[in-house]
């Protein structure tokens, strides 16, 4: 029987980490994109030894680690480059993917992605859960965490899609406007929707 996908999306800063904690403490099985893209470059893996080819030492630390700011700061400038590391990793990324939904064994399981609207990730979901909030907020919350300018989180706003695209393809949206108490009930409300869809013929 088909597992049960939900693909939960949204912009830098606006809370997709924090909603998907929750999901995880009820008990459902997530497989995070962002930890999984760094899976795929950690020393030992084929990615990592094509990186390191192509870019060369450069995009190595000491540790023999990639150097995601030396990576960031070139395919920024380069878009050839972007689409050439995008081509290296994506297809490595989405099979990861695949197989820790397949594995999943809770009633239903989410993919958390921020890039699940501008590549093939949403073709991998069966809904589309938005977690949405203004810009101002997004640029307060990330610059405080990531120790980043406001312009620098502003660009990395502009390479994700706007949020009115964003908010246009979503069937489910929570509003994280305020404290994050106010996550919870909306994520407990979501979740028994999903056990109920899950679970239907």
């Amino acid at each position: 029987m088909k597992k049960f996908i939900v693909g939960l999306t949204g912009g830098i800063g606006s809370g997709k980490s924090e909603v998907t904690r929750r999901f995880a403490q009820l008990g459902i099985e997530v497989a995070d994109a962002d930890e999984i893209a760094r899976e795929v470059v950690r020393p030992g893996e084929p990615a990592l030894k094509e990186i390191r080819e192509h870019f060369g030492e450069q995009v190595i630390n000491e540790q023999g680690e990639l150097d995601r700011t030396g990576v960031r700061d070139i395919i920024f400038s380069n878009p050839q480059e972007k689409i050439w590391l995008e081509n290296c990793l994506h297809p490595r990324i989405n099979q990861r993917i695949r197989e820790k939904l397949a594995k999943a064994s809770s009633p239903y399981a989410i993919l958390a992605s921020p890039l699940l609207l501008e590549t093939s990730q949403h073709q991998l979901v069966d809904r589309i859960l938005v977690v949405d909030t203004t810009e101002e907020l997004q640029l307060e919350r990330a610059s405080k965490r990531d120790q980043k300018n406001r312009a620098q989180i502003q660009a990395i706003m502009a390479t994700q899609i706007d949020r009115a695209q964003r908010l246009a393809r979503a069937q489910d949206i929570i509003y994280n406007n305020g404290e994050l108490g106010e996550l919870d009930d909306q994520v407990a409300r979501f979740h028994q929707t999903y056990l109920s869809m899950a679970t239907a013929d």
